[in-house]
């Protein structure tokens, strides 16, 4: 079978009209030569669309990495050294630290390679090539068909593509949809599966503002933290061996010691995770009306809870601290979310958008905008619902979740006997003992007395338990609660571990009996039945519709480029370095100095606390050569970027393809990027690499990371 690798950018853009910069894209390397080069390149960019994508020569695409696929990272020397984000190897960091070697409270500097540790399960990718599969995949499709059929036939051409493909030894094929369905490429990669931890400052620096300043500017986070990749002798993937050797990357990125100035050019490389960008208006006003702020509103009670009880204890606090920063961080993004979809008019630029589709479209796409308009009405309660029972039942009452996943038990016993029981069984253990280990029943008892009221009172009573309905029409949620936390075995490690010590039939007799249980499962036996079947049918009618009218833009507005929603595959953004204004009045500077981390420093406030040997050097001011113009360390920079989840770690690059930065974060005002990017108020929050720098050397004194880098001053 001859696979077909040209790359057709007919469906993506008829005339490509590049004038002034209207901010967003998350666009295919492969493609900016035909789509971007020339935008970038009056914006001030200096390198050519063969020096960010090459097939026959290292390029930027070679340097830069899925980390762990679910964050980037960046290759900074020749000898195999990644660049990510501190939250990024936060977890690799945290699996390494003892009470007597605690380097998240501390920092971690290997001495030597002989020093830099191991992560077994973490891996990079490599991306080799991109290739347009879009003809192959749509051999046999015709427009007629349903969308069942039709993508079980994309799919059995996809599995001839995987079988037929050229690739050499150690190369992966990943074949991903773009534009709703409407294309398909194939990214051939390498993965490389030993990845040390060789160095990361400690939280003060790497967490420096936690959830009070995540999504806020101005920021002052040191979020990086550097790794390395090991290869065989011959520099091929390995597992995990003391033989192995550095890595000898295709391409790796000097480090800029002249840093950024307000306007200069900048981009960003990575795989971002999830956008929606090319949602109709009822979708939009869905999000806004309704789902964003029942979600919202669940969590801040949750938080509040959690926040008394952990304002109370200190012991509480520890470990209700990371189960808060998870929770908040949503819940802070959705606000965020909202605001500036409101702010930006989001609604209404659908809606003209749409107006303008309606008014230039062909006839036989005319009904599209109608038909979405009746589906999104019909499927609002249950998308609602949807998002109410996931967030109470498994996101924030922490009893239920744990019977969910403790319920998979109960079905591999019904479904494989003994044998299928102690499968899942080795694996359910050690969750428990994750679990309980930071699980504190009197918190929950409270968090679950509160969202099932909410519940009670916030869903339409078709789809609540008949625990819940009889329980809020007595007015006894309270009693319901009481009930289940004195009595459920799953409120204490020692009784659920009593109960699973006993033969598989007699434990999952004694789960069955629990009354956690048994709201659980009548719970999420109503839900099945009543919300997720209907909703996922006509989810699976919306998404198709979505797919034709992502084709019909495309079709009716051939002037326009339109880059596809970030599905976590490689991607480019570009903008520059630039602040904003959230409100009148009110005007963010594009860049922060260490000045700003000593103004919020709180000795002792694990926010806000600074090391002494930082405020040192910052009260003598020996900062080398990882200054600016005016003689301060600039931490934290903005950039008009479009990024999203899954750039975190991503590269800044300067116009000349140089780092420059490190992206991990966006503004808040500019959180709803993901659904209508605006250049006016949508920016990226970036590590400003001197920072990084002076960290690693003045900081922490591991000058031999310095010295394998190509530190440059491409400004002169």
């Amino acid at each position: 079978m001859k696979i077909v690798r040209t790359i057709k950018v007919a469906l993506l853009v008829a005339f490509v009209n590049v004038g002034l910069f209207a901010g967003g894209g998350m666009w295919l390397p492969q493609l900016i030569k035909s789509l971007n080069e020339g935008e970038m390149q009056s914006m001030g960019m200096k390198l050519s669309a063969e020096d960010i994508y090459s097939v026959n020569q290292g390029s930027l695409k070679d340097a830069v990495v899925h980390f762990g696929g679910f964050c980037t990272g960046e290759l900074i020397s020749g000898s195999g050294l990644i660049l990510t984000n501190h939250h990024c190897g936060y977890s690799n960091i945290q699996s390494h630290s003892t009470l007597e070697d605690n380097y998240l409270r501390d920092g971690f500097w290997a001495k030597s390679h002989a020093e830099e540790k191991a992560n077994p399960g973490l891996f990079v990718r490599f991306i080799d090539r991109i290739d347009d599969v879009t003809e192959t995949a749509m051999i046999g499709v015709t427009d007629d068909m349903n969308a069942k059929t039709r993508q079980s036939t994309i799919d059995i051409n996809l599995e001839l593509i995987k079988a037929n493909y050229e690739m050499g030894e150690f190369q992966e094929l990943l074949l991903r949809p773009f534009y709703n369905g409407n294309q398909y490429f194939a990214f051939v990669t390498t993965v490389y599966n030993d990845v040390r931890l060789v160095g990361a400052p400690p939280e003060s620096i790497g967490k420096f503002g936690a959830d009070t300043d995540n999504w806020v500017w101005p920021r002052h986070t040191g979020d990086f933290s550097l790794f390395r990749v090991y290869a065989s002798s011959d520099n091929k993937p390995a597992n995990y061996s003391e033989d192995n050797i550095p890595y000898i990357p295709k391409h790796f990125l000097p480090v800029s010691l002249d840093g950024v100035e307000e306007g200069d050019f900048t981009m960003v490389f990575g795989f971002p995770g999830r956008t929606n960008q090319y949602l109709p208006s009822p979708a939009v006003e869905e999000i806004l009306e309704k789902l964003n702020p029942a979600k919202i509103s669940i969590r801040e009670n949750a938080l509040a809870i959690i926040d008394k009880y952990m304002r109370a204890d200190e012991e509480i606090r520890l470990k209700y601290s990371s189960k808060f920063a998870r929770t908040a961080n949503y819940w802070k993004k959705w606000i965020g979310e909202s605001q500036g979809l409101e702010k930006s008019g989001a609604v209404a630029k659908k809606k003209k958008l749409e107006a303008d589709f309606q008014s230039r479209t062909a006839d036989k796409y005319k009904n599209i905008l109608p038909e979405f308009e009746k589906m999104y009405v019909a499927n609002v309660d249950l998308a609602y619902t949807r998002d109410y029972y996931s967030e109470v039942t498994s996101r924030n009452i922490e009893l239920l979740s744990t019977v969910g996943v403790t319920d998979r038990l109960v079905k591999a016993f019904e479904s494989g006997g003994e044998e299928g029981y102690n499968g899942f069984k080795t694996r359910l253990m050690p969750f428990l003992d994750e679990f309980y280990k930071d699980y504190i029943s009197e918190i929950d008892h409270d968090v679950f007395a509160e969202l099932v009221t909410m519940y009670a009172d916030n869903v339409d009573e078709r789809y609540q338990p008949m625990m819940v309905k009889n329980a809020k029409a007595t007015n006894t949620i309270g009693e319901l609660t009481d009930n289940i936390f004195s009595n459920s075995v799953f409120v204490n490690k020692d009784k659920i571990m009593a109960i699973l010590s006993m033969p598989a039939a007699r434990a999952v007799e004694g789960i069955k009996n629990d009354l956690a249980h048994k709201l659980y499962k009548e719970w999420s036996t109503l839900y099945n039945k009543k919300v997720s079947a209907p909703y996922n049918a006509n989810k699976t009618k919306i998404d198709s519709l979505q797919r034709i009218y992502m084709k019909a833009q495309m079709e009716t507005f051939t002037g326009k480029r339109f880059f596809p929603d970030a599905n976590s595959t490689m991607r480019v953004a570009y903008g520059n370095v630039e602040g904003y204004e959230p409100r009148d009045a009110l005007v963010y500077k594009p860049i922060t100095y260490l000045d700003g981390i000593v103004e919020k420093y709180v000795p002792g406030d694990y926010e806000f606390d600074v090391n002494q040997k930082l405020l040192d050097l910052h009260e003598t001011k020996d900062y080398g050569q990882y200054t600016d113009k005016t003689g301060k360390v600039p931490v934290c920079f903005l950039g008009s970027n479009h990024t999203t989840g899954g750039n975190s770690g991503s590269p800044a690059i300067d116009a000349y393809g140089n780092l420059i930065g490190l992206n991990f974060d966006r503004v808040w005002e500019g959180t709803m990027s993901d659904i209508n990017y605006d250049v006016s108020i949508c920016r990226n929050i970036m590590v400003d690499a001197r920072y990084i720098l002076f960290i690693v050397d003045k900081y922490a004194g591991a000058t031999r990371l310095i010295d394998e880098m190509k530190l440059v001053r491409p400004k002169g």
